[in-house]
């Protein structure tokens, strides 16, 4: 039987130490921002389409909202008016909607 092991002495919590480096601190910081923007924007999705939507990366350049398929990229782009208005409402600085397609990889 193995015994467990001990911590390192010089090892930090994964959270601290992205923390003190200021790239790693600011992905962070847009991963939090990213599932915060989705919170904010879960209301008004269709009931059957809100398990099926995730938080992607959100950039300088826009924020991605990942779906597993065609059909509810489809129906998605059709809110994204909405979601938009949405987040504005909020109070998050207006970005360019973008839905991509990524299946769920079981």
């Amino acid at each position: 039987m193995n015994a467990p092991r001990a911590q390192q002495p010089y090892t930090r919590p994964l959270a601290e130490t992205l923390g003190t480096n200021a790239t790693l601190g600011r992905l962070m910081e847009r991963l939090h921002e990213s599932e915060q923007r989705l919170q904010a924007v879960r209301q008004v999705l269709p009931p059957a389409m809100r398990a099926h939507v995730r938080s992607g990366v959100l950039d300088e350049e826009g924020w991605n909202l990942l779906v597993p398929n065609n059909a509810v990229a489809a129906k998605l782009r059709q809110c994204l008016p909405l979601i938009d208005q949405v987040l504005v409402e909020a109070g998050w600085p207006r970005v360019t909607l973008r839905v991509k397609v990524q299946p769920v990889q079981a």
